[in-house]
């Protein structure tokens, strides 16, 4: 078990290329399951690290850039495999693209490097998130990536209320409540 979270996240990372040759390509199918593998190591490497006791910094960090390269390639990705499901549903991604990046770049500008709270709302949010995409592309159930969409705004504002109210750069900071407590804490 050692070093398997940070392994995990880096799989992750290492699976963005390949998911964008897949979907360049035009192999859909492919490309579901290798996102969907992508997706599964993003949920066992918080489970691995938190029961194997390997919670670290630097884990956080890689676990945040695996979140990011992955959610960064996506819309490429999807683009070039169902450009008519993103024209359809231009607003509500523009929406999500919108929410995940504000508080990043909120973070950014407060502590001047990338934010890895894994909140209980983000942690939900990425769970639904990523079967909402998954019906969206395979099946084209549009109901459940809306749902995400404004579970993920709902969790975007939680996080940017966390770089507000936090002094000083946290990484795991899993609600706003444990943020205040941790601000109350520091003065």
């Amino acid at each position: 078990m050692r070093g398997l979270p940070n392994a995990l996240s880096i799989f992750r990372i290492a699976m963005v290329p390949l998911l964008c040759a897949l979907a360049w390509q035009g192999e859909t199918t492919a490309f579901l399951a290798c996102f969907g593998l992508a997706l599964a190591s993003d949920v066992l490497d918080g489970i691995v690290a938190r029961t194997s006791g390997e919670t670290s910094t630097l884990g956080a960090r890689l676990d945040s850039l695996g979140d990011l390269a992955t959610y960064a390639a996506l819309p490429l990705c999807a683009w070039w495999l169902w450009p008519d499901v993103l024209r359809a549903h231009a607003a509500a991604f523009a929406v999500a693209v919108v929410a995940y990046l504000s508080p990043l770049v909120v973070g950014w500008i407060r502590y001047r490097r990338m934010t890895s709270y894994h909140t209980w709302a983000a942690k939900l949010t990425a769970v639904w998130m990523a079967g909402a995409l998954l019906a969206l592309f395979w099946r084209e159930i549009a109901w459940p990536f809306y749902t995400g969409v404004a579970l993920l705004v709902a969790e975007c504002l939680e996080e940017i209320a966390i770089s507000c109210v936090l002094r000083r750069w946290h990484s795991d900071v899993p609600t706003l409540w444990h943020a205040l407590r941790l601000a109350r804490e520091a003065q």
